[in-house]
């Protein structure tokens, strides 16, 4: 009897497709090699009754898991565990999204992980247009519904400086995630929406259901240089209104 209802626990975690968040994020741990840890998450936000009776309407939506009421990133961001904890350990990731299945996927980027540049999502996807013309080859992109993120390969503080230095300026609103970084990966959901690939890990045998955010391919992405990119993110990101100085994943 108590085996039967362990196989129904188990098709019950399939169907619910928490099982999706666990498959990628041992996927990203031991075939790609990236370590990653489980996000704060989000929770449902609070009525405002109060500003209902002054003709304010209610405000519902989510709001960080985190102790910070004014969380710029919320859900989207490491919390307990610590940035330091990411492995690309099985087990450990296993018993972190057995315990909390909802939890963002965030990856620690730099070191021997991948670094990221990311930037509002108009400007995103003016450059990567600019950069498709150009015929540059591009990795992984991931989106939210406010800011795109490309991943490239690792970099250092020193690379990224004089890179940085020879631009005449490098709007705020584009954001370098480097060592001590982290990058919130599909098929997580935090405050700002769904992430999604804009542009899916390069593989042969990749998969449709992972382009939607399901399940990854097993074979290493290829990571563009950050050098080879970061023109066209600060012309796409200086030449768009407003910028989106905000920081919103």
């Amino acid at each position: 009897m108590r085996e039967i209802l362990g196989r129904r626990r188990k098709l019950l975690f399939r169907r619910g497709g928490r099982s999706a968040l666990l498959g990628a994020a041992l996927h990203c741990a031991t075939e790609w090699q990236w370590p990653v840890l489980p996000g704060v998450g989000i929770r449902p936000a609070g009525r405002q009754a109060a500003g209902a009776r002054l003709g304010l309407g209610e405000r519902t939506g989510r709001r960080c898991s985190c102790p910070d009421p004014d969380c710029v990133v919320p859900g989207a961001h490491p919390f307990d565990p610590g940035l330091m904890a990411a492995t690309t350990d099985a087990r450990m990731v296993r018993w972190w999204w057995t315990n909390r299945p909802d939890a963002p996927i965030v990856l620690a980027t730099g070191g021997r992980a991948p670094c990221a540049v990311s930037l509002p999502a108009v400007a995103g996807a003016r450059a990567l247009a600019a950069l498709d013309r150009f015929g540059v080859r591009l990795g992984p992109v991931v989106a939210t519904p406010t800011r795109w993120s490309l991943l490239v390969s690792p970099y250092d503080l020193a690379e990224l400086g004089e890179l940085l230095h020879s631009q005449d300026w490098v709007p705020s609103s584009l954001r370098f995630h480097g060592e001590g970084g982290y990058l919130v990966l599909p098929p997580s959901q935090i405050g700002a929406g769904r992430v999604r690939w804009e542009r899916p890990p390069a593989s042969p045998k990749l998969s449709t259901s992972f382009q939607q955010g399901g399940p990854p391919s097993s074979a290493a992405p290829w990571l563009p240089k950050v050098s080879t990119i970061v023109d066209a993110l600060v012309m796409a990101s200086t030449s768009t209104p407003d910028g989106g100085s905000r920081l919103a994943y």
